[in-house]
């Protein structure tokens, strides 16, 4: 893996013209790339301001503190992955899955993203992860920013008909963090070819149906 940040690039009007907002969204993204490409010791305010393209000055500007930027990660990083069970092959708001085998396929969907096209994201989930073990204040951020996928996931869980869908929610999160950790860091992770999407359609079908039995 390449150790030089990636690139940050958003469609819509040049960086200087970006509200704060938008800037604020610009600098997460550039710091998520540049974690994923060169780990937590890569990120600075000044790398993530080359890898946004933003003036030298700009991400002390809006996020003082390094851990203001990590807490800053956390946060876009929760939108993102959450945004993804929104949104699957370019379809907003899918029905919401009316059984096991549905929810099996939402699951299988999001996992190959993650595994693919999404995966420098996951591995800077997982860098920053590791620094919120060590620091109270990420790890209250890390643990508020994971609260959107429970809830999502215990909300589906109620629907399909689980009688505990909070535990079932927790075992089927954690289920989905191990096989991901697995293919992106584990000690195989680098020997064998990504899963395709029908041997994660395989594995989710009896994840969601084990966690219903929660």
């Amino acid at each position: 893996m390449s150790s030089t940040p990636a690139r940050g690039s958003a469609d819509g009007p040049a960086p200087a013209a970006r509200s704060g907002t938008d800037r604020r969204t610009l600098i997460a993204d550039a710091a998520i790339a540049t974690v994923a490409a060169a780990g937590l010791r890569g990120l600075t305010h000044r790398a993530v301001d080359t890898a946004a393209g933003l003036p030298a000055g700009s991400t002390s500007y809006y996020f003082r503190t390094r851990t203001a930027l990590l807490g800053a990660c956390f946060e876009r990083l929760a939108e993102l992955d959450l945004s993804d069970f929104d949104a699957r092959d370019g379809a907003p708001s899918p029905p919401v899955p009316t059984g096991p085998a549905e929810a099996a396929d939402l699951m299988a969907d999001v996992l190959h993203r993650w595994l693919t096209t999404g995966r420098e994201r996951q591995l800077a989930r997982y860098e920053l992860s590791l620094e919120a073990a060590r620091n109270p204040e990420l790890g209250a951020r890390l643990h508020e920013a994971g609260r959107g996928a429970r809830d999502g996931a215990a909300a589906l869980l109620a629907a399909l008909g689980a009688e505990r869908p909070r535990e079932a929610a927790e075992a089927l999160v954690a289920w989905t963090d191990g096989v991901l950790y697995d293919r992106l860091a584990g000690a195989l992770a680098h020997t064998r070819p990504a899963p395709t999407r029908e041997e994660l359609r395989a594995l989710a079908d009896v994840m969601v149906r084990a966690a219903l039995t929660v």
